[in-house]
């Protein structure tokens, strides 16, 4: 993909996202409010249609040399679609997993096949569990958005040095349209993503990486160390609560990116100290997936070491701060 294509690409999508997330605002304002509870870090009602602007601007895409992804795509678009029904209404959770695994299910083998059933099948699950992961992390203002911005950015800078012009173009879009939602949506945000951008953002995630490991553009450490921060969060924290024994389907605000707005970093700190978290992630991935093994070695394992200790630090000040509070950690 030339470089002025890029360019142009990405000013595209990115001015398309923001006129979109403006007419969002302006006449369907009161549509899919996410009404604040006790589990929430908001205190008022929020649009969470801003997934909307985001897939729609993202999809300019296809008309940039995108088009040969368009089964992940298209696969994201029905699960944006399943995904508004569950804002608006509410869908059984049984449904919404179903969904979530059929479209892993699909994608992977579109993309992947021949492979051994049983690698087929661990991919399909990682590519189910990113999908959800994104939705549990989108709960603190601009934090999923700019982490779409940078993990989708990494995925286009790669791409496009690895020559893979349709992948280049996918990720690029992804990344513009982001930084057009992030402005609507950083603290105070004035729109959520939503699950009908959440859920789609977490498959393409998952489903783009794949395609990049399957055109040799990239080893498959490197989509999990790009959007590690996220994967670590989630997953650590999914393992601790069944650890408890707690319902850890429920909702809550044990994630660390939670506990973090929660101890006095607020949604401004957390997003920055979250962006630059995943920005050294995403740079030591880009400076390692084209390295001999011992330098991809390197890599993953420093940031694999970053992400542990950014973990040890937060759990260290949640107990000092719940002692403080007068509540159990």
């Amino acid at each position: 993909m030339l470089a002025g294509m890029a360019v142009l690409l990405f000013i595209t999508v990115f001015v398309a996202a923001l006129l979109l997330v403006r007419v969002l605002l302006s006449r369907f304002g009161q549509l899919a409010l996410d009404r604040p509870n006790e589990r929430s870090l908001h205190e008022r009602p929020v649009p969470r249609t801003g997934g909307i602007a985001l897939l729609s601007a993202a999809a300019i895409s296809l008309g940039f040399g995108a088009a040969p992804l368009w089964l992940p795509m298209a696969l994201a678009l029905a699960l944006a679609a399943i995904s508004f029904a569950d804002d608006l209404r509410g869908l059984p959770t049984g449904l919404r997993f179903a969904s979530h695994l059929l479209a892993a299910g699909v994608a992977a083998w579109y993309l992947l096949s021949p492979m051994h059933p049983a690698a087929l099948a661990a991919l399909v699950l990682a590519v189910a569990w990113l999908t959800n992961l994104y939705n549990f992390m989108d709960g603190s203002d601009g934090l999923a958005g700019g982490m779409a911005l940078i993990g989708f950015s990494a995925y286009g800078i790669a791409a496009q040095a690895g020559g893979d012009a349709a992948l280049a173009a996918a990720s690029l879009a992804l990344a513009a349209a982001a930084a057009g939602f992030l402005v609507y949506n950083f603290h105070p945000a004035r729109i959520f993503l939503g699950d009908v951008g959440a859920v789609p953002l977490g498959f393409l995630a998952a489903a783009l990486g794949l395609a990049g490991w399957r055109g040799d553009v990239w080893p498959l450490w490197f989509p999990v160390l790009v959007f590690g921060p996220f994967i670590g969060d989630a997953t650590i924290t999914l393992l601790k609560r069944m650890a408890r024994q707690e319902r850890f389907w429920r909702p809550h605000r044990e994630h660390y990116y939670q506990r973090m707005v929660r101890m006095g970093l607020g949604h401004r700190g957390t997003a920055w100290f979250g962006y630059g978290l995943m920005a050294v992630c995403a740079a030591a991935a880009l400076a390692g997936h084209r390295q001999a093994p011992a330098g991809q070695l390197v890599a993953f394992g420093g940031g694999a070491i970053l992400l542990a200790a950014t973990a040890v630090w937060v759990d260290l000040r949640w107990a000092r701060f719940s002692r403080g509070a007068g509540h159990p950690a």
